[in-house]
């Protein structure tokens, strides 16, 4: 029995969105589980998204080897990996850097550096007054409208097509925006509903929810801001950032489907091995 057929046989307890249980990356979860508009369902322990994997425990390895984790795709600025540290992985695994960064769109650099300098008026002038609404707003129309970072989310859901590369985990920072979009191309193109693709997506404010609370914590008594709550709206999924990308598909394309075949590059049969590999 193959890795993809024990995913099929899993037990209906499995819910969608199911967490992979690891300390270091408490955003980490399934794709599978989710229903398509022709009545099939998203594969179990096939596609796996998340936040990064640098903080891998042994308990984490054990479970990602478990998996049968195969491959690995970064979504991290090259900057991020540098300062945070390369994914810890289990023996075996191949790991493939697609990063999606730009200078002019590096939001990880402007937030390290005006919260390095623990100025609060900086930090105001970037962040409130819906500024960092803004900002996300902007970044996630970015990510469709920029060929280049296209390409870098196309070569992510390629990856899906090659039956030799899953189980596969996909992941940026968080496991929220870069993460994100990625999934919402990944489950409208299997025939998921866009309803669900949003519910998906939400749930990493339910995942990490604990982890902004201890973030924006320390940022305040370790006096790196005066105002902690100005970075609420960088940290959380909102509905209003993914309805951004969708409506820079709909600026763009005549129909999603045109966008995974023109804006994508994916072909017919693309298409066709990712729900093959991905639909029970």
């Amino acid at each position: 029995m193959t890795q993809q057929d024990r995913a099929v046989d899993a037990p209906a307890d499995r819910a969608p969105g199911r967490s992979l249980g690891l300390q270091g990356a408490v955003n980490a979860r399934d794709l599978g589980g989710y229903r398509t508009a022709d009545g099939r369902t998203v594969r179990f322990g096939v596609a796996l998204r998340g936040d990064a994997l640098h903080r891998s425990s042994d308990e984490d390895l054990a479970v990602l080897e478990g998996l049968g984790l195969r491959h690995v795709i970064d979504l991290r600025g090259l900057n991020e990996v540098a300062e945070n540290g390369e994914d810890v992985l289990p023996p075996g695994v191949a790991l493939e850097a697609q990063p999606v960064f730009a200078t002019d769109h590096d939001i990880y650099a402007s937030l390290r550096d005006t919260l390095a300098a623990q100025d609060a008026e900086a930090q105001r002038a970037l962040l409130g007054d819906g500024g960092a609404e803004r900002m996300m707003v902007s970044m996630y129309g970015w990510f469709v409208t920029d060929p280049g970072i296209r390409g870098r989310f196309a070569e992510t859901v390629k990856a899906l097509t090659r039956a030799e590369r899953l189980p596969l985990y996909f992941h940026c920072t968080a496991g929220k925006d870069r993460t994100g979009w990625t999934a919402a191309i990944v489950l409208t193109a299997l025939g998921v509903d866009r309803e669900t693709v949003y519910a998906d997506y939400l749930l990493t404010n339910e995942r990490t929810d604990g982890l902004i609370a201890r973030i924006l914590d320390h940022l305040g008594t370790q006096g790196v801001m005066r105002e902690p709550e100005l970075m609420r709206p960088v940290m959380r999924a909102e509905r209003a950032y993914l309805d951004a990308a969708f409506a820079a598909v709909d600026a763009g394309w005549p129909s999603f489907e045109a966008f995974l075949h023109d804006g994508l590059g994916l072909t017919p049969a693309d298409l066709e091995a990712l729900r093959k590999n991905l639909l029970a």
